[in-house]
């Protein structure tokens, strides 16, 4: 027998004159996690296509999303793995940052202790981000440059030589952070122009530790100074930035000029190189005039004895063809010389170790071998500076001509 609350409950799915208790099934199909992953991880290579760049800082609330949405995919092992074959453009591809204490690890802005899938649990509102406060505090240290002038054109060329190609952008790191140099932080070019370092004994539990600190004097493009702390402008650089290399022909000056005196009686120091791939991927195999160029501390045969074991040799073997030994220098910067002279025939291939991890060799270039062997003897007599190789017509052109 009906109860008055079953009356109740049918007169009011009876007087529904708006329909507003008719629920309709969902026309959208339920994506499964693995979906919900590969459809995350679209909307960043969606951008990286559109913009010809990974996302970044600074660019907008929708743009931060995909940052922090990347750097959380490259810090979990088991979705880099599943994503890996959906990663035309190595969006995965991570360096893992080294820790040596706590204090490293409690000063890393982006070590990310709360990162997880917690359906915003722990989002914060109207609160700045560690690296928005960091990015704050970076422009909150600038006053304006009273001299700027003596630095402007110097500006000017630099840029110049990023659009030519004589200098590069470069991932930064610690190492690279020297005065008289200059860097890219969020898309503002600086220049490094002292460091008045200090150094300070920290103690922690397994001993004693310096710390290297100081002012600094740095110089931005848009007319304005800072003297920032440089742990604070490394850190700034580390979050966002990047280094700015040696103009390529000043550097192939100064080599070639140093090269040049070197007698047969200096302290040898080690090899150039040049290897022929024994690779029998047909890719590779159809390649011709395909050569490596490198240097080794070593003897080559000892250097290049498990290169089927290694990406850089395509995991394969290789056959030497020729050996330079050098004298009183630094081979490896012989070699840079070298690989930027033929920087426009570089091979342009993924390899992958036996792992299963992919790896683009870039020592790698498709020139005449007897074109190596000139470019060799024009860094000897010094005459590479006002030469060019021309991967169309595989020939040397000379600058003046």
């Amino acid at each position: 027998m009906p109860t008055d609350k079953d009356k109740i409950l049918d007169d009011i799915f009876s007087n529904d004159p708006f329909g507003l208790l008719n629920v309709k099934a969902s026309s959208s199909p339920v994506r499964n996690a693995d979906e919900r992953l590969l459809a995350s991880f679209q909307e960043l290579t969606d951008f990286f296509e559109k913009n010809n760049r990974e996302p970044q800082l600074g660019g907008g609330v929708q743009e931060h999303m995909l940052y922090s949405r990347l750097k959380n995919l490259r810090e979990d092992p088991n979705k880099v793995e599943m994503l890996k074959p959906h990663d035309k453009y190595n969006l995965l591809s991570y360096i893992k940052k080294e820790y040596n204490s706590l204090d490293d690890i409690l000063n890393d802005a982006d070590f990310g202790l709360l990162n997880s899938e917690s359906e915003g649990l722990f989002d914060l509102k109207n609160v700045k981000s560690a690296h928005e406060r960091a990015a704050s505090d970076f422009v909150a240290r600038r006053k304006p440059c009273k001299d700027f002038a003596k630095y402007e054109a110097t500006f000017k060329e630099v840029q110049k030589d990023l659009a030519s190609g004589n200098r590069e952008l470069v991932a930064f790191k610690e190492d690279n952070l020297r005065q008289g140099d200059f860097y890219v932080h969020n898309g503002v070019l600086l220049f490094l122009e002292k460091v008045d370092f200090v150094k300070e004994v920290q103690d922690y539990n397994s001993g004693p530790r310096e710390r290297k600190d100081g002012r600094t004097r740095v110089i931005f493009e848009n007319g304005t100074e800072s003297n920032m702390l440089y742990r604070s402008l490394y850190k700034s650089l580390l979050d966002n930035g990047h280094c700015i290399s040696k103009n390529k022909n000043e550097v192939n000056e100064a080599f070639v000029e140093y090269f040049a005196n070197v007698t047969t009686e200096d302290k040898e120091v080690g090899y150039i190189y040049i290897l022929k791939s024994k690779s029998t991927n047909a890719e590779i195999q159809n390649i011709n005039n395909l050569y490596k160029i490198g240097y080794s501390k070593i003897e080559v045969e000892e250097r290049i004895k498990n290169a089927t074991q290694e990406p850089t040799y395509l995991m394969a073997d290789v056959k030497i063809i020729m050996t330079y030994k050098c004298y009183n220098m630094n081979p490896q910067k012989m070699e840079q010389l070298l690989h930027n002279f033929f920087g426009s025939s570089c091979l342009n291939i993924d390899v992958f170790d036996k792992n299963g991890n992919r790896h683009t060799p870039r020592e790698w270039f498709i020139a005449p071998l007897n074109i190596i062997e000139e470019a060799i003897h024009l860094i000897i007599s010094g005459e590479i500076v006002n030469s060019r190789y021309d991967a169309v017509r595989k020939e040397v052109i000379k600058k003046n001509n």
